[in-house]
């Protein structure tokens, strides 16, 4: 197909094209509703993807530069039928890891998905119909392969028209994901699905009478580029809402997940800058300490990096354990060094409690894919093997930053490397590369982070 000078036009149509020739849109519903578990005792599973960040322009040719819309006029230089580190994933990478995740026959409980599925292309390419239709797109192909699973997904910043922009009411998008997302959720999930882009649903297991409740956080609504949001002192009454889920859920003892895109802390890669807005930062800070005793686990993406961080009390308890996925998509800038092989994880989990066990990383060697044209994806990393740890409770997770903190140490090289999906395991990071990964890792909140960069990460 040739290249189109009107970049938008050539993006819907190869959107139509990846959507026509690869997802049966005839694919049975799955009734709505929370699925049960037909897992018996033990621990059980669950998948976490996210950033797949499909772009449908991707195709090889002889002229570098128009391999694909998300180079953004930068030569991709090693471009495979699996993709090329400067551009965003080709469906033939997107298809390689739910494929894989099919083949591998874990079992699972749920997958949560959190977010980010059209490229990184500048805005006049886009429009909120080829948007929705790169969403719809995503997930009939998680359908296509999990057609049983309960799926509990959240929204991204560039799942919206303009990116980052998504609004404090219902909007198209919104009613569009509600829409395509009926399978997976309840009516009572949908309607505020449909307001302000957040949910929250029970998950139900046969195992055990413990109830686990999935909160979907809309953190786009606090992330610094929304500029609906400016001044606005609780987008979507999001808050009050979240507070109000959490008060219930304990008052009912239940025991929760919080999902969302954008997460909360600091970045481990630009010093002194939280993910959101700071004000926003703190204030949900604050309630997730408040309600720490109920919270199992929080799960992002966003960073397309592989990275953790544990949340302190007031008094310096670790009482949170928060995991960032890593990306699907392997895109990185032109001016950067480091970027991400493709990736996709499965915790581990007791299900008689929610407590999160253990992580198992998979990764594409994208390189290789590309070279060998065929998408070898393996484990990466065994989490409890690999650090030495009993399993991620914010205790083991904060005795392990610890030892990263430590000159030379040997645990926290094994982290950057991990961090950067085996990108490049001669990369180093040392000095203020480590003091702004050491800090993010420990301290979420403005005083103690500032105080850990301050005193060199002690």
């Amino acid at each position: 197909m040739a290249l189109h000078s009107d970049s938008a036009t050539w993006i819907r149509i190869a959107t139509l094209v990846y959507t026509t020739t690869y997802i049966n849109f005839n694919y049975p519903v799955v009734s709505a509703g929370p699925y049960v578990s037909r897992d018996r005792g033990g621990a059980r599973q669950f998948w976490h993807v996210t950033d797949l960040h499909l772009d449908p322009s991707f195709h090889l040719t002889d002229d570098p530069r128009k391999v694909c819309f998300s180079s953004k006029g930068s030569p991709a230089l090693n471009p495979g039928p699996y993709g090329d580190f400067l551009c965003d994933a080709p469906y033939l990478l997107i298809r390689s890891a739910f494929e894989y995740m099919k083949q591998i026959d874990q079992h699972p409980s749920f997958m949560l998905w959190t977010g980010d599925s059209p490229p990184h292309v500048p805005v006049k390419e886009l429009s909120t119909d080829v948007v929705i239709n790169v969403i719809r797109n995503m997930t009939l192909t998680i359908r296509e392969f999990f057609p049983e699973l309960q799926v509990f997904p959240a929204l991204g910043n560039h799942d919206y028209w303009p990116q980052d922009q998504l609004p404090v009411s219902t909007s198209e998008v919104y009613n569009a994901v509600a829409d395509m997302w009926k399978c997976w959720l309840t009516d009572d999930a949908l309607a505020t699905l449909r307001k302000g882009g957040f949910y929250t649903q029970i998950w139900n297991s046969t195992v055990t009478q413990q109830v686990l409740r999935i909160v979907s956080l809309n953190t786009n609504l606090y992330y610094s580029p929304n500029k609906e949001t400016l001044n606005v002192t609780d987008p979507a009454q999001q808050f009050e809402w979240f507070e109000g889920v959490l008060k219930s859920a304990r008052q009912h003892k239940e025991q929760v997940y919080v999902i969302a895109h954008v997460p909360v802390g600091y970045l481990a890669f630009a010093r002194y800058t939280p993910a959101m807005r700071a004000h926003f930062n703190e204030r949900l800070v604050k309630i997730l300490r408040t309600y720490s005793d109920i919270i199992a686990g929080q799960f992002f993406g966003h960073t397309h990096r592989d990275s953790l961080m544990i949340l302190h009390d007031e008094k310096g308890n670790p009482v949170n354990s928060l995991f960032v996925a890593p990306a699907v998509t392997p895109i990185r800038n032109a001016m950067e060094t480091e970027s991400n092989n493709p990736g996709v994880r499965l915790f581990k989990y007791n299900e008689d409690d929610y407590s999160l066990l253990d992580i198992w990383q998979y990764f594409l060697n994208l390189t290789e894919a590309n070279e060998e044209k065929k998408p070898d994806w393996k484990l990466e990393y065994v989490m409890t093997t690999e650090y030495g740890i009993k399993d991620l409770q914010p205790s083991s997770l904060h005795q392990l930053a610890k030892q990263f903190t430590e000159p030379q140490s040997k645990q926290f090289s094994k982290y950057y490397t991990n961090y950067i999906v085996s990108y490049n395991d001669t990369f180093t990071c040392t000095g203020d590369c480590k003091l702004n990964q050491v800090c993010a890792i420990q301290y979420l909140d403005v005083v103690s982070y500032v105080n850990c960069i301050l005193h060199g990460g002690l």
